[in-house]
This record gives structure tokens, C-alpha cells and sequence, in this order.
């Protein structure tokens, strides 16, 4: 049994979760509902990206048009979270281009985008670094966004480690719980 299930005292904290892939079969958002299922006695909610997709971003389009629709529903969102988990995939060493865009809308809707809140970042991948150059990237950039970086995972390997909706790597699983308690324990 997972040591975080047993914590009770996290059900009032709202944490939004969430991958940075726009995948419809993404291996991060996979990582994300497993994560939830960790986390049981805590209100979290995961969302897709793609149900709040903007036109990429540009300063004349804002101008023109304003917020997207679909960006002012997700800044709700953010608003009344207490909390953030990232997982995102790495593109070319990078941040997926669907990710910064979605940041740069949420940029320009006033404030800070994750308001000095806590935010755990985690990525997946099929290969052996599991998206470490991705979450190096994300780390410094997060704080710019107004995070509270508490922690990151990198899940390498993802079919050998991953397998029937489960993490079955004991020494991952551990750093996974590890990272989550530093979470749970930032809405104390």
C-alpha cells in the first residue's frame, strides 16, 4: 500500500494535473492517471490540453480578438487550484510547442500563470533519459511562470517500467511517492 493513500488531512487542497501532450495516447497522460490513483484521499483533477486548444499565439491575433474562450476557462482553473502536476513529453529537447503556447495564453490573462503555487514536474519517455532534458528546461523556466517547483521525476524506460496501467519499478515507484509527499506536504 502506498504511503500517501493513508493521508487524510489533503482532501480539501484542489490539485490540477495534467500532460504536456496533446497526444490522444500519450504515455505522460498515462503516468498522470496513475498518479491519481496514488493519490487517492486528495481532490485531483486531471484535464487535457486539447479540450482547451488556442491558435498559436501572437500579438496582433490578442489584439484582434482577445483571450481565446478555451484559455479564459483554463485560467478558472488554475485560479482554484491549490496545486499543479506537470508530466510532459520532450520534443527535440524542448517543450512541446502545444505546452509553451497554451503558457503563452495564460501569460497574457493577468498575474502570475500557477499564481506561487506548488508545482511537481514529471516526464516520460521510451528512452533511457526519460525526459530529463525536458525537465531541466521546465525548471527553469516554471518560476518565470510563478511555480513553486517542489520536485521532478523522470520515468525513463517507459514500456519496461510501466506496464497494465502500473509503475512495477520498486526504486521508481518509491522516488514517485517520494516527490508526491513533497506535494502533499507544500498544501500542509
Amino acid at each position: 500500500m502506498s504511503r500517501i493513500t493513508t493521508v487524510q488531512y489533503y482532501s480539501m487542497k484542489k490539485i490540477l494535473s495534467f500532460s504536456g501532450s496533446f497526444s490522444a495516447d500519450s504515455i505522460n497522460h498515462q503516468l498522470v492517471v496513475y498518479t491519481r490513483s496514488l493519490m487517492k484521499n486528495a481532490d485531483l483533477s486531471i484535464i487535457r490540453l486539447t479540450d482547451f486548444e488556442a491558435p498559436i499565439y501572437r500579438n496582433e491575433l490578442e489584439k484582434e480578438s482577445g483571450i481565446p474562450v478555451n484559455i479564459k476557462k483554463l485560467r478558472l482553473l488554475f485560479d482554484e487550484a491549490d496545486a499543479f502536476i506537470v508530466s510532459t513529453p520532450e520534443y527535440n529537447g524542448s517543450i512541446p510547442a502545444g505546452l509553451k503556447n497554451t503558457m503563452d495564453w495564460l501569460s497574457r490573462t493577468g498575474g502570475k500563470i500557477f499564481q506561487d503555487k506548488p508545482v511537481l514536474l514529471m516526464a516520460t519517455s521510451p528512452g533511457g533519459r526519460g525526459g530529463q532534458t525536458v525537465l531541466n528546461h521546465l525548471s527553469a523556466v516554471v518560476p518565470f511562470w510563478g511555480a513553486k517547483l517542489v520536485g521532478t521525476l523522470s520515468l525513463p524506460n517507459f514500456g519496461a517500467n510501466f506496464l497494465d496501467g502500473k509503475l512495477i519499478s520498486r526504486e521508481l515507484s518509491e522516488e514517485l511517492e517520494t516527490v508526491l509527499e513533497k506535494l502533499l506536504s507544500e498544501l500542509e
